[in-house]
């Protein structure tokens, strides 16, 4: 019954992927029929973080009253509702409206299966379930891009996944009685939600939001402008460089299954420095002065495989680190500020490239992984006193 269990989680998180790529995917095809310009992705995409954030701050409670089985399965419900309504929309207004509930319902299912894994199930786990991720997030382009040459254009892209979801969320009702098992549990004993404040009150949790949030800037900022460093810095054709930039996505992915079997001889913590060594590895590759597409590409592969273990295993240590009973309260507020990255970081940088120059790139990754690095420090200095 725990490997059956273990399949479904591993379905959610495949699941939990297949929309993330989408809107990027399907917005070329999108924004000229709606009326609007192209940069009115943002408000979307700006909408869905703020649920997102909002949901994941409410987990603990939710998780609490109801259990991780019954939350996982409402929000995937709740997400495959919001992706429907985004087939059936005909304005912008229409996407920005149902963009809400498809914020709320990724921000819950996100915490509280992040959590559910980090207490019942081994490092390595944690590491291959969000390799699923990686797995849902490339399915999710392929299946637009079938819908938009098939002339059925993006509105079927999304009813397509959003009639997956459905059937993962009766799935997961399926399996509800299975969530009370588990192998390996590390619960500790039930206790009264935290409120925000006594959350962030807590030694050590503004150290590790610090690093969630650097961390996701990190990565959302790579995957977002690299293409766009390589044409204009490293003077690659558009194509070239698209395909460079989706060796980033590659790596963290590989890297992510590849991590699931070093766990076995590393812990939390060592893996972590690990992928962090990897990527300061890839950023000064792309710092070489006289580096050509060569340094380009490793450069790019090996910031993505040091990023894949970093965020699994910032996870999977939050029960080690502050016990179980607080566990979902502080994956919850990790996982708002781990939104919070994505949200500000890459339009940051891009601010930075408009307003000076695209070329500070891989110094600022650099800055970030730094500052992230300190954060993690910071976080076992303190749960060392």
């Amino acid at each position: 019954m725990v490997h059956l269990l273990l399949a479904v989680i591993y379905l959610s998180f495949i699941s939990l992927g297949l929309p993330d790529a989408l809107l990027g995917a399907a917005w070329p095809s999108m924004y000229a029929g709606l009326g609007v310009p192209v940069s009115s992705a943002g408000i979307i995409s700006m909408i869905i973080a703020l649920g997102t954030v909002v949901s994941s701050l409410q987990s603990s409670r939710f998780t609490r009253r109801f259990g991780a089985g019954r939350v996982t399965a409402a929000s995937v419900g709740l997400t495959a509702l919001a992706l429907l309504g985004f087939s059936l929309s005909g304005s912008f207004w229409q996407l920005c409206l149902w963009a809400a509930p498809y914020g709320l319902g990724a921000g819950a299912v996100d915490a509280a299966l992040n959590n559910y894994v980090a207490l019942h199930y081994a490092s390595r786990h944690m590491s291959w379930l969000h390799c699923m991720w990686g797995v849902g997030a490339s399915l999710g382009p392929y299946f637009m891009g079938r819908a938009l040459t098939s002339g059925q254009g993006w509105p079927m892209g999304y009813r397509w996944i959003a009639f997956l979801q459905a059937g993962l969320a009766i799935l997961l009702v399926l399996s509800l009685s299975l969530w009370t098992r588990g192998g390996g549990s590390r619960e500790g004993p039930s206790a009264q939600p935290l409120t925000l404040t006594q959350v962030l009150r807590i030694p050590g949790v503004m150290s590790m939001v610090a690093a969630f949030f650097c961390y996701c800037g990190l990565e959302q900022t790579a995957g977002l402008w690299a293409s766009s460093y390589l044409t204009l810095e490293k003077g690659l054709p558009a194509e070239t460089a698209a395909g460079f930039a989706s060796l980033f996505f590659l790596g963290i992915t590989a890297g992510r299954g590849l991590s699931g079997f070093l766990t076995l001889a590393l812990n939390d913590q060592q893996m972590v420095r690990l992928g962090q060594g990897t990527a300061a590895l890839g950023i000064l590759a792309l710092l070489l002065p006289a580096g050509g597409e060569a340094a380009s590409l490793a450069g790019l592969v090996l910031v993505g495989l040091g990023c894949a273990p970093v965020y699994p295993c910032f996870i999977h240590a939050t029960p080690d680190h502050f016990g179980a009973e607080k566990s979902q309260a502080v994956i919850g507020v990790q996982m708002a500020g781990a939104y919070l990255g994505t949200c500000l970081m890459p339009p940051l940088f891009g601010l930075l490239a408009s307003r000076v120059t695209p070329a500070l790139f891989p110094a600022y990754l650099l800055a970030v992984l730094l500052a992230m690095a300190a954060a993690h420090e910071g976080l076992l200095r303190t749960r060392r006193k």
